[in-house]
């Protein structure tokens, strides 16, 4: 009878369902193989998982798995400190008044708790901290660069409108004729911190008269436990903790703001951290008209271009912090200082950045094709000489070739027998950074170059030379095109990086030389100097306007970015 494919699988059928006899009683005492759980008995059944024991089945997330009470004990640990940390965070930014601190610290707090509290949200335990420091030291950095973009934050405008009108009011204060002046000790309540606890004036009068001054005002103080000194000076006081110098002078900013009001028009204001006078403001404000007067010259200042300004002109000493628009951007191209300035530093700045890409991708490469020769001996040693100058600290080096480049006393000049002034002459400044940045580049491109032509198979170019190509056409249309596709995305980061090299400039020449017109622009300045100078560095800062120049920066790199790296697709066609 033939077996076909149909009668075997019916006969397997019938024998998977007819029930297995009982072995004989000889048989019934051997020791039988273990089976696979749920395993047929069938003599056809084959039991291969016999030998595998049961401790490496598959165990399931949660059951039969208890974590070390010392690793839960860490856990709550590390937890309990972060807590304690966020609570002192938070009570900082409580007494300073920054009320979105609060909420942000708050906020992180609590998603730490939710996401290491619980054994959910795995792999939140692994993003969370980079999500936290990408947030504080990428993201909201740009985003306070961009709000302050349309500000007038700067010298002078620092302030809130409210602080700065208090502010033009306490630096008002003149003494009343005829007052005497206190002793004076800064003290605050006992019990509370020196840097954050209440301002409180003990007071003595120099008939001994001792008063205590809050900001609600003046009381007597009672002698009972009081320790002065010949002078008056109140030393010790129960219930008080009295400032030392130091302490005092940590706190001058909530000394200048601070007075014992005496009246509705006085008050007590400090001299130094040992005396106080009672004085009177001469300036007044006026909430319903929104104006200042002067009560002694009979002067109305209005609110104009975030300054309290008289009818003439004259502004008070202290502005506020306002919204501009996009005033800090039209002044870049349309103020015509201003913009023949931008416009100069940017045509040096790209031209800056170019050149130094080109000069050290060239000498980087000729240097990594010489030394690419198998013919060459000791070229392990010559490697590891070029690259010192990229293993020395720039900043070293930049300062190193600031002092050779000394017009009376530098090594250039000794050497050539030359009285070229490199630092003080426009040009001859740009072309000492460039030299500069050339000794600090081409190791880069050195090394890149140098394993990037290791990579480039032999028998492409053996090919080249059975096809007749000399060494120039080979280095045109085979090594080149194979070299700029490794290096291609490193010479646009390299343009990049170079056309905001602060640190060069800065310690070279500082952005000089210098017209004697104009202190504010440099010969040899890049766009990032100059917002660094209107930043912090000018007669006027204007950090605003340094935030747009920023901003300005960062389109024109992602723009030039942007074109280089699609031009570079153009490279992948020649794998």
């Amino acid at each position: 009878m033939t077996i076909t494919p149909a009668l075997l699988h019916v006969l397997l059928l019938h024998d998977l369902r007819r029930p297995t006899p009982a072995p004989p009683p000889s048989l019934a005492r051997m020791p039988q193989s273990p089976r696979l759980r749920g395993e047929a008995d069938h003599p056809l059944g084959v039991d291969l998982m016999a030998a595998v024991p049961s401790s490496l089945e598959p165990m399931k997330l949660g059951s039969g798995y208890h974590t070390p009470w010392w690793a839960t004990a860490a856990k709550w640990g590390l937890l309990a400190i972060a807590g304690l940390f966020a609570a002192y965070v938070i009570q900082k930014l409580i007494s300073s008044g920054s009320w979105l601190g609060v909420v942000i610290t708050a906020f992180i707090a609590m998603c730490f708790l939710a996401v290491y509290g619980t054994r959910r949200a795995v792999p939140m335990k692994y993003l969370l901290p980079g999500l936290v420091l990408l947030v504080t030291l990428q993201i909201w950095p740009i985003v306070y660069t961009v709000a302050t973009a349309f500000t007038n934050y700067g010298q002078g405008h620092t302030l809130s409108k409210q602080d700065a009108t208090d502010r033009n009011l306490a630096n008002s204060v003149k003494e009343v004729e005829g007052t005497e002046r206190y002793k004076l000790s800064i003290a605050v309540p006992e019990g509370t911190d020196v840097a954050t606890g209440e301002i409180t004036f003990l007071l003595t009068k120099p008939d001994g008269s001792m008063f205590v001054g809050t900001s609600k005002g003046l009381e007597p103080l009672a002698a009972d436990g009081i320790e002065k000194t010949d002078t008056g000076k109140i030393t010790k006081a129960p219930g008080y903790t009295i400032l030392n110098a130091r302490e005092a002078n940590k706190r001058s900013k909530d000394l200048n703001a601070f007075a014992v009001p005496v009246n509705a028009n006085a008050g007590i204001k400090s001299v130094g951290i040992s005396s106080a006078f009672e004085g009177a403001p001469t300036l007044k404000y006026d909430a319903a008209a929104d104006t200042v007067t002067d009560t002694v010259k009979n002067v109305v200042y209005s609110p104009k271009n975030a300054y309290w300004t008289a009818p003439d002109g004259q502004t008070l000493a202290t502005g506020w912090k306002e919204n501009v628009g996009t005033k800090n951007f039209s002044d870049l191209l349309t103020n015509e200082t201003i913009r023949s300035g931008f416009f100069k530093i940017f045509l040096w700045n790209v031209a800056f950045a170019a050149l130094s890409v080109m000069s050290t991708f060239i000498l980087g490469m000729l240097l990594a094709l010489l030394f690419n020769d198998p013919k060459l001996k000791g070229k392990g040693f010559y490697r590891s000489m070029l690259i010192l100058p990229y293993a020395i600290p720039g900043f070293v080096t930049a300062l190193v070739w600031a002092s050779m480049f000394n017009q009376e006393f530098g090594l250039i000049n000794s050497l050539t027998h030359l009285n070229i002034d490199w630092l003080g002459n426009p040009w001859a400044a740009k072309a000492a950074i460039l030299i500069t940045n050339l000794w600090l580049g081409f190791p880069y491109m050195f090394l890149v170059c140098t394993g990037a032509l290791q990579s480039i198979p032999g028998d492409v170019k053996e090919a080249a030379k059975i096809d007749g190509a000399g060494p120039l056409r080979t280095l045109r249309s085979i090594t080149m095109p194979l070299l700029l596709v490794a290096v291609g995305p490193l010479l646009i980061a390299s343009f990049a990086f170079n056309f905001n090299n602060f640190s060069l400039i800065y310690l070279l020449t500082q952005g000089g030389p210098f017209a004697a017109d104009n202190t504010s622009i440099g010969s040899t300045d890049l766009l990032i100097t100059y917002a660094f100078r209107l930043a912090f560095a000018g007669a006027s800062p204007n950090i605003g306007l340094a935030s747009a120049v920023c901003i300005f920066i960062f389109f024109i790199v992602a723009a030039m970015s942007y074109s280089g790296f699609r031009r570079t697709k153009s490279l992948e066609e020649v794998n």
